[in-house]
């Protein structure tokens, strides 16, 4: 490094944002995550005696993967080389490998390769990677938001250790936000910025547990806030309120959190909590999700978990459905919901789901019978010489509109798949069906 460049890096590192600039240089200076690197964890241990393997950081946003990755580049006696999978292609990786090989041949000396959005690379990438962790060659650090068991080679998660990063808590958020505002050398100390509890609360409670999301919501308060004639800058509510204009939801319509919100969406409409369900509905809302996976979404669980205990829900969620191509936001969410909470109170039953499994299976495990003769078509020219309908009575000609007749395949008589619960509409099918059934038994 010539003396521009290392002027350019010193400049970089003063007008860098101030998540970047906080971010701490040893295992005591970081915030939360004592999981995994409180003392006497594996973590811990393995970074302190510098016998790091292989690992994967997997997390939300803002919860600290490549500021552990920095860390462990401070304590490490190894080379570190650090790469972005948005931008590296083979050629970087490559040069990587070419470079530990020379280390490792010439000084003895390992190389940590930490890879940011790991996720990104595709197989081949994550392929080639695979003989030199394999060998020793590199030692690699991933990090990524995903989940890595979906988004990273088994090959490669086998050769690594999976840590989980958590979401921060409010009082983690509080620290930083109190350190960012006091610290003379890194932080934002020298504007002598005095922020209210209020506006730390707020502050502390809107990032959702994300760092980064606190710290350049401080950064821009403090910069863009008047000095009072004191010569302090007062960071009230007011100001903490223009510095968050919205929340932040975790919600990456294709990771984890997708997954997760319309699992406890549906699960809570299953579990009649209309509170909760339409928590979950208002959630996904916020987060921009497209409002035809959610009526989607509503319609199955009226299929599946309500069922014929109340034959309106399906009925309710597929009008909602319709409604809400043709309406669109924001007026489709009254919609939504009018679904959501219909569905979520309904009374349950998952007799006709069962019911088709039942019947699929025995599709699947069964020879296929023909279908009783009496049942056949008998429209088509020449289907009564081949005897299609004979026998067949109809159910009208009969007292109730019944007749006990065969319906199923020989192979299959007396099997029953549908078996009605007492829940709902569900109990007056019961109690048609034996009333159906007690005169011809």
């Amino acid at each position: 490094m010539d003396l521009f460049d290392y002027m350019r890096e010193q400049q970089k590192e003063k007008e860098s944002p101030l998540a970047s600039r906080l971010r701490p240089a040893t295992l005591e200076e970081m915030v939360g995550q004592q999981h995994i690197i409180g003392k006497n964890k594996l973590l811990y241990r393995a970074i302190r005696a510098d016998k790091l393997g292989s690992i994967i950081l997997y997390g939300p946003p803002g919860t600290g993967k490549t500021t552990l990755a920095r860390v462990i580049a401070n304590t490490t006696s190894a080379e570190f080389v650090q790469i972005n999978a948005t931008s590296a292609g083979k050629k970087d990786m490559e040069e990587v490998v070419a470079k530990a090989k020379d280390s490792q041949g010439m000084y003895g000396k390992k190389t940590i390769l930490f890879i940011d959005e790991i996720h990104r690379f595709n197989k081949g990438q994550q392929d080639y990677l695979l003989p030199f962790v394999e060998d020793g060659t590199l030692i690699l650090i991933g990090a990524t938001t995903e989940n890595p068991y979906f988004e990273v080679n088994g090959a490669l998660l086998s050769r690594s250790v999976i840590f989980e990063l958590k979401q921060l808590s409010k009082e983690d958020i509080r620290t930083l936000i109190l350190r960012a505002v006091g610290d003379q050398e890194k932080g934002m100390g020298a504007y002598h910025a005095v922020i209210d509890e209020d506006a730390l609360d707020f502050l502390a409670d809107m990032a959702n547990g994300d760092a980064r999301t606190a710290l350049t919501a401080i950064e821009l308060g403090i910069l863009t806030t008047e000095r009072s004639p004191d010569g302090k800058i007062y960071i009230t509510l007011d100001v903490a309120e223009e510095c968050i204009q919205k929340r932040v939801v975790k919600y990456d319509k294709s990771g984890d959190s997708h997954y997760d919100t319309i699992s406890a969406f549906i699960k809570s409409m299953r579990g009649s909590d209309p509170d909760a369900a339409v928590y979950y509905l208002a959630r996904m809302l916020y987060a921009g999700e497209d409002i035809r996976f959610i009526a989607r979404r509503i319609m199955i669980c009226a299929a599946e978990d309500v069922g014929n205990a109340d034959p309106m829900a399906l009925v309710v969620a597929t009008s909602a459905s319709q409604a809400v191509e043709r309406i669109g936001m924001p007026e489709a969410q009254l919609i939504l919901s009018q679904a959501v909470l219909y569905v979520a109170c309904a009374p349950k039953s998952n007799a006709a789901c069962l019911a088709v499994g039942d019947a699929s299976a025995a599709v699947r495990s069964t020879m296929t019978d023909p279908v009783p003769m009496h049942l056949k078509d008998a429209h088509y020219k020449s289907a009564g010489k081949l005897g299609h309908g004979d026998g067949y009575q109809y159910a009208h000609d009969f007292p109730k509109h019944y007749v006990k007749q065969q319906y199923l395949p020989d192979g299959l008589l007396g099997r029953q798949f549908y078996h009605p619960t007492e829940n709902g509409y569900e109990k007056k099918i019961q109690e048609h069906l034996r009333w159906l059934h007690s005169d011809s038994e």
